[in-house]
């Protein structure tokens, strides 16, 4: 039987030097910053997709890979193995799914593809992929890995909240009156990921609640294996260095990296907005 061969979207954020050390291929989504297109992935194109979004300059869009990138994908996989796992991002943050799929139409009969909807994304999508990376590297099926991925996707927990309800009346998640009211009265919306959709949770006055109600997200949690941190800036700011402090003092031992969410994710919630991504089960590396 082949080795089943995984396949990733640039949202996961698993590296080059990752991706190659677990057999991982991964197709970028492309971000269009004015007149230019760009992969998905390199910080430096993040950074400046924040810096036209902060400017309102357009065009900015972020669109997921092409069909013909993933047929190419697929066809380099296929020289090696008849089984290929694609695991993306939410399909209700981007077409990467649907054009995955279309992708693998070319190669029907010819090669087993699965796609599967990770209800995720950052690094709540990297640990789904990293799980199956080492499931198949250990020579479990394309079934046994499917299975495993199932079962963790309820497993991953993603909380956010965001200065402004400005990009999320654009990305259509609140609507504009619940904005201007927003707006008007200074509120800070919490946010959650249900079933892989940014969902409106509740309002907050400061970000020094914003920051008690993430605390007190991740307090609930007994068998917290990682947690991650997500917010606009490379370097860590003055309320994600206050969050880390009390979520060392509340779980001594464990360490929470930080990162810079993707173009995405801004795309729905702006720059300004910071988050944890947690992850309830057993440690695969």
């Amino acid at each position: 039987m082949n080795k089943v061969a995984i396949l990733t979207d640039s949202c996961s954020y698993i590296d080059d030097q990752e991706a190659q050390a677990l057999d991982i291929s991964v197709v970028p989504l492309k971000v269009t910053l004015g007149d230019k297109t760009f992969a998905d992935g390199d910080p430096e194109v993040t950074e400046r997709y924040f810096q036209y979004q902060e400017e309102d300059i357009e065009p900015l869009i972020v669109s997921a890979p092409s069909v013909q990138a993933f047929e190419k994908a697929y066809a380099q996989l296929h020289k090696k193995t008849d089984q290929i796992l694609a695991l993306h991002v939410s399909g209700k943050l981007s077409d990467t799914l649907k054009q995955s799929k279309a992708g693998a139409e070319t190669l029907l009969g010819r090669c087993t593809i699965e796609t599967l909807d990770t209800n995720s994304i950052l690094s709540g999508q990297g640990i789904l992929v990293r799980a199956a990376a080492k499931a198949a590297n250990e020579g479990a099926s394309m079934d046994e890995i499917i299975r495993l991925i199932r079962g963790l996707i309820p497993r991953i927990y993603t909380v956010l909240y965001v200065e402004t309800m400005e990009y999320l009346e654009r990305s259509n998640t609140v609507g504009k009156a619940q904005a201007i009211l927003g707006a008007m009265m200074g509120i800070k919306p919490m946010l959650f990921m249900e079933d892989g959709a940014v969902t409106p949770m509740e309002k907050v006055k400061t970000k020094e609640r914003a920051i008690d109600k993430l605390l007190e997200f991740v307090s609930e949690f007994d068998a917290i294996e990682q947690t991650t941190i997500f917010q606009r800036s490379l370097q860590k700011t003055s309320e994600t260095i206050l969050l880390l402090e009390r979520l060392e003092q509340l779980f001594p031992g464990k360490s929470f990296p930080v990162l810079q969410y993707n173009p995405l994710l801004a795309s729905y919630v702006g720059p300004e907005a910071m988050g944890v991504i947690v992850y309830e089960g057993e440690s695969f590396f």
